[in-house]
């Protein structure tokens, strides 16, 4: 018997995208309403004119490509070891991956300055952009690790280990040709919320003096008026283009790695 989508279904889905179209429609309009009585791209030309739009969105896209590698580097290694050795701290490691959602990232930027304040990790340009790149993996270890930690639930860490080493793989095969070919969806998934999250951060960034791309957001729409809707059109179209370039990463990804052998 064929089940009947209720009508209520499609109601609550029409209000969502009411809720979330009509805002997007009416910021569109008003960026192109720069030039009176016209519709135009003035106020995008403007945006992608500027030296500094370019500037702080390579500062920013960097930034989240390396606190991407980091979060994986430290993230999957760590949750396969809790799933393979050490289940019993699983709930005190999901405990820590509240904190980053708990604590204001105000908060956490004035902590890490604190503690760490007249070392070589303030006193310099070079010494603030690690820090604001660890306080970018301590953001993301809620989204990273939880989906790191749902994908090697999802394939049995555990067998394919032993497998692995049956066969002769030591630890650091069996993670770099096993584990990480296993979990790499989920590491994309856990990869673009971080970059989402850095690509608009602007407390941390503003409190260490860094030329991202939030700050740069924020100072234009102090000093403009249409830009700022523009800039964040041109924002929206990036963040999709990312969920876009993952769904087709996604697609062309070969089959799993179940076994494999070498030392």
């Amino acid at each position: 018997m064929i089940r009947r989508t209720s009508p209520w279904a499609w109601v609550w889905l029409l209000l969502g995208v009411i809720y979330f179209f009509v805002p997007l429609y009416a910021t569109i309009q008003f960026s192109l309403q720069a030039k009176k009585g016209v519709l135009s791209l003035t106020a995008y030309q403007n945006v992608l004119s500027s030296p500094a739009f370019f500037s702080s969105f390579a500062f920013s896209f960097q930034t989240a490509l390396i606190t991407i590698l980091v979060s994986a580097l430290l993230i999957v290694p760590t949750s396969y070891w809790v799933n393979l050795k050490l289940p019993r701290l699983r709930p005190a490691i999901e405990f820590l991956t509240l904190l980053p959602i708990v604590v204001p990232a105000v908060v956490l930027v004035f902590a890490l300055i604190r503690t760490y304040n007249r070392t070589a990790l303030t006193d310099s340009r070079s010494g603030t952009y690690v820090l604001l790149i660890g306080a970018y993996v301590m953001l993301s270890f809620p989204y990273m690790y939880r989906a790191v930690d749902t994908g090697l639930r999802s394939i049995n860490a555990r067998t394919l280990t032993e497998a692995a080493q049956s066969l002769g793989a030591s630890w650091i095969t069996v993670l770099f040709r096993v584990i990480f070919p296993n979990v790499y969806i989920s590491l994309l998934s856990g990869a673009f919320i971080t970059f989402a999250i850095v690509m608009g951060e602007f407390t941390i960034a503003s409190l260490l003096s860094q030329p991202a791309f939030g700050p740069y957001m924020n100072q234009l729409s102090s000093s403009k008026v249409y830009e700022p809707s523009a800039l964040a059109i041109i924002s929206f179209g990036l963040t999709w283009a990312a969920i876009g370039l993952l769904e087709v990463i996604g697609r062309r990804l070969p089959g799993r790695v179940q076994l494999v052998g070498g030392r």
